[in-house]
Formats: structure tokens, C-alpha cells, sequence
């Protein structure tokens, strides 16, 4: 991917920068984990939390949360980053129904679906991230004694370097179908990163596979700075998403898709909230409108 690498000025593990956002996931599914009316089951997400000093003050349910679902970082978002995670297990357990058996996770952060998904026994879950995550995953985990329900991979790798030539080493095959997540990833890279992501996975998949991912479209992130979401955010965990995300124009990624013969699909958040019942619905200075979930097949020439 030459010429379109950025200084690498991130943190390396889940101390900082975009790694620590990682943690910021796992919060909220540990508290849908804990809830009544919960979308999904994390039973590891808390323990991530717990064991990374810089948020051991973190809730990990919605009763240590004072204001409650009234909070926007803990109520609203973290119902959001909940519904998130049913929707696209729903989306790997499906593909898997359908044939594919190796499920690919770019920029895989404390994902635990090889956990806790039940899926066919025969299964490969490729963890593709940088090393310094994964190998605080791999400290939590064995610290648990946690066995994975199917083989897993890990495979660490920034993706802004070869990421496809180190999962061709360790095992992946691309004439077999896959499932592909890229989740709430692809807005923390440069536009040409992104581009990049996308044609390799074209070039790595066979007929079958499939792809899921996060975008935005807002032409100007700024817009919602002051969005309760991202104050909240920035004030109680001391993220600042907007300085993550990239600032450049955002390719059509979707479209690209189409256009070489994938069926594909893009919905809103809120879409899924009313078909489930519950997590975020819209409201004024919204930092959630803007973003789409993108279900993508390949199908056979």
C-alpha cells in the first residue's frame, strides 16, 4: 500500500489513541451483557475492561451509571455499539449458515465472537490486528481460561501494512467462501487505506463470501462536534473521536462493490433499533445520522 501510509501516531496497545476506543466497545457490551432486555452476550467484555488501568473507573453495567439510558456515552451510544454487536453476529452466524467458514475480523480489537458464537465446528476466525491489542487480548483471555468455541488465528498486523500477505501465511484460503467484518473500522483510516481495504478483500474472496462494514457520510465530521455523544465521550472517558477519525473525503466503498458484482445493501442504525425494539432512535445534532451499515455478497460471475 505504498504512498498511502500515515504516521503510525496512535498508541500501540489499548492505552490510547484508537486502541482505547477498543475498550470503550467492550464497555458497552458488558453492560448489554448485564442488561434485562440484552441484544447480546459478552461475558469476557468486562474483564477487558478491568484489566486496563486507564478505564478499571469505567461502568460495566447501566446501574452504576447515575443518569442511567438518560447518559449519552453510557445509555444512547452504549445501546448503539450493543445493537451493533447482534446485528453483525447475526450477520456472521448467517453467512456461516450459508457456507462460509472462514470469518475474517479487520481490525479485530477485543472481539470475542470466536467465544461465543456458535458456529460450525469446522470454522477459522482470522483476528487481524496490531500486536500490541492483540497480545493484551491474549493476556485477558488466558488469564480466564477462556478456550474459543472454534479454531482461532490471531493474526497481528497494522492495517495499513500487508496485512493479506500475513493472512495468506497463517492459513487463510481464498478460494474458500468467507465472511468479512470490518466494524466501526474503516472511518479511523485515509481514504486510499480504505480503498485498499476493500480491493483486497475483492481480491481475496470467492464466490459466496460476504462483507459487512461501517461508514459515514457526513461531509463534515465537525458538524456535530458538540454532539451529546462525542462531548459525553471526550468528558468521561477522555476520547476524543473526532480527533481518531480521519478528516479526508471517504470513498464510495459500497458502490466500488457493486460495481465489480457484489449484492449490496445500506441501512441505518435506527433501522435495526425498531426492528429489535431497542437501542438509539434519531434526534436533533445527531452524531449517529450519518452513519450506515453496509451488507455486502459476492455472488458468482
Amino acid at each position: 500500500m505504498a504512498g498511502t501510509t500515515p504516521q503510525h501516531t496512535d498508541a500501540e496497545g489499548v492505552d490510547g489513541g484508537v486502541g482505547l476506543t477498543a475498550l470503550l466497545v467492550a464497555a458497552s457490551r458488558a453492560m448489554e451483557t448485564h442488561r434485562h432486555d440484552s441484544l447480546a452476550q459478552d461475558a469476557y467484555a468486562e474483564h477487558f475492561v478491568r484489566a486496563a488501568p486507564a478505564c478499571t473507573h469505567w461502568p460495566v453495567r447501566i446501574e452504576e451509571v447515575p443518569d442511567g439510558d438518560d447518559n449519552p456515552l453510557w445509555g444512547r451510544f452504549a445501546r448503539y455499539f450493543g445493537l451493533r454487536t447482534r446485528v453483525l453476529d447475526d450477520f456472521v452466524l448467517r453467512s456461516a449458515g450459508a457456507g462460509a467458514r472462514q470469518v475474517v475480523l479487520l481490525g479485530a480489537g477485543l472481539d470475542t465472537r470466536a467465544f461465543r458464537l456458535d458456529l460450525p465446528s469446522d470454522c477459522v476466525v482470522f483476528e487481524v490486528d496490531r500486536a500490541g491489542v492483540l497480545a493484551f487480548k491474549e493476556q485477558v483471555l488466558t488469564g480466564l481460561s477462556a478456550a474459543p468455541e472454534v479454531k482461532r488465528v490471531p493474526v497481528p498486523v497494522d492495517l495499513r501494512e500487508d496485512w493479506a500477505g500475513a493472512l495468506g501465511t497463517v492459513g487463510f484460503d481464498p478460494a474458500a467462501p468467507s465472511v468479512w467484518l470490518a466494524e466501526g473500522l474503516l472511518f479511523y483510516l485515509p481514504g486510499p487505506a480504505e480503498t485498499y481495504l476493500v480491493d483486497t478483500v475483492d481480491r481475496l474472496t470467492a464466490a459466496g463470501s460476504a462483507l459487512a462494514f461501517e461508514a459515514k457520510l457526513e461531509k463534515d465530521l465537525l458538524a456535530y462536534r458538540d454532539s451529546p455523544i462525542y462531548t459525553a465521550t471526550r468528558r468521561l472517558t477522555g476520547i476524543d473521536l473526532l480527533r481518531l477519525f480521519d478528516k479526508g473525503p471517504r470513498p464510495d466503498s459500497a458502490g466500488a462493490l457493486t460495481a465489480r458484482g457484489w449484492s449490496t445493501s445500506m441501512h441505518t442504525p435506527f433501522e435495526f433499533t425498531r426492528r429489535h425494539g431497542r437501542g438509539p432512535l434519531p434526534e436533533p445534532n445527531d452524531a449517529l445520522e450519518g452513519n450506515r451499515w453496509v451488507f455486502a455478497h459476492k455472488l458468482a460471475p
